[in-house]
């Protein structure tokens, strides 16, 4: 391909992520995977400056694009003029550009979102919102059941140690890790360092019954494991069935075997978690949420999100921390996280709950370099995805 051909081929890309943001379909990954089996002619480096074309667009622009092209001038305006001269150029490029054309106009976020995330930033607000925008690392969790973290560190190259998360290892640049003997024999999960402070906030110990009520995938179910040493149980609950079907082979891979799967119905969820009312020792909430947390490793989530569908989350949200409270025991622990940066879903819901529910009591200390009982993690002061996460303690 020509140098203008990737640029019509950006183009025709960025349409589609357009259009499935706005009717929430298919992700941009998936779009990209499906435009090139369509043209097997491209090779793998026209694949991947194609795909960093794409990416480059969307996290430049706050707005939904108007169409794609819009979008690719709007990059090229705010981040490589040199891709304007591809505009007419022939070679199977793009037009050239009308003067009357508009291009879509750069930013951190719709204007909406931003106004709601901005103002928690205070001073540093222009370098927290460019940094959800940045390019995340790979982060992984070594497996204690399987070794220790100085032992894998000299495995794995360019690798270095996570912060705050004792298992944690970063690496800047890219690695196929699931191609290698460490993670197909359960050594390692790919795990950002935030979602491994909020399972080492649970506190777990061995011989516990930890609820991780929205458990997805399990992957804070299998660092909940790790801790508890594999001894005691877990209930791994979801409403998604095909993201729970994906927990058993992983916990097999990782050598963990106190999880129990529970499907629920949503909206019934305590027909089937009436049995472990009052009784566990730990009850994990990580809620669906908005997800602007994670915009580093999903700018395309941007676009999607509604003032109408927060409205929805934050609902949810309420909902299932409150079913949880029904589940921890007298003394037990309740964690509260969300990977979302806005105040309604994080520091606003956990007031509410205390508002609402007495006998929980904020903890003293969620175990990783805080003494506060709620924390609001951010790319840019902490390093990690943005999370908030609230802890609290059951009244005796």
């Amino acid at each position: 391909m020509t140098p203008a051909a990737r640029v019509q081929a950006s183009i025709e890309i960025l349409d589609e992520v357009i259009v499935a943001a706005r009717g929430q379909g298919a992700a941009a990954d998936t779009l990209i995977a499906r435009y090139f089996r369509a043209r097997r002619y491209a090779g793998s480096k026209d694949r991947r400056a194609v795909r960093e074309l794409v990416y480059g667009a969307i996290r430049a622009l706050g707005e939904v694009p108007e169409s794609g092209r819009a979008a690719m001038l709007g990059y090229a305006n705010v981040a490589d003029p040199d891709l304007l001269q591809l505009f007419g150029a022939g070679g199977h490029g793009p037009s050239a550009i009308d003067p009357l054309e508009s291009a879509a106009e750069a930013g951190y976020a719709p204007k909406w979102l931003e106004t709601k995330l901005r103002p928690q930033f205070g001073k540093d607000g222009a370098l927290e919102m460019a940094a959800l925008l940045d390019r995340a690392p790979l982060d992984l969790r070594v497996n204690s059941l399987k070794a220790q973290r100085d032992e894998v560190l000299p495995q794995v190259e360019g690798a270095v140690r996570t912060q705050r998360a004792p298992c944690g290892l970063r690496l800047d640049q890219g690695l196929a890790i699931e191609d290698t003997q460490l993670f197909k024999g359960g050594i390692v999960e790919i795990q950002d360092e935030g979602s491994q402070l909020i399972a080492l906030a649970c506190m777990a110990k061995p011989g516990m019954r930890v609820i991780d009520l929205c458990a997805g995938a399990g992957g804070k179910t299998l660092a909940l494991a790790a801790d508890m040493e594999n001894t005691g149980e877990i209930i791994a609950a979801d409403t998604d069935r095909g993201r729970l079907q994906r927990l058993s082979p992983r916990a097999e891979r990782a050598g963990i075997s106190i999880v129990r799967e529970v499907l629920l119905n949503p909206d019934q969820e305590m027909a089937v978690l009436e049995p472990y009312a009052g009784t566990a020792d730990i009850v994990l909430i990580d809620a669906p949420c908005s997800g602007t947390g994670t915009w580093r490793r999903n700018p395309e989530a941007r676009w999607r999100l509604t003032p109408e569908r927060l409205m929805r989350l934050t609902k949810l949200q309420a909902r299932l921390i409150d079913i949880g409270a029904q589940l921890v025991k007298p003394g037990g622990r309740l964690v509260y996280g969300v990977c979302s940066l806005l105040r309604v879903e994080g520091d606003g819901q956990a007031t509410a709950f205390e508002a609402r529910n007495a006998e929980f009591l904020p903890v003293e200390d969620l175990g990783f370099e805080t003494s506060a009982p709620r924390v609001l993690l951010t790319p840019h002061s902490h390093g990690t995805d943005g999370f908030f996460i609230a802890g609290y303690k059951r009244a005796c």
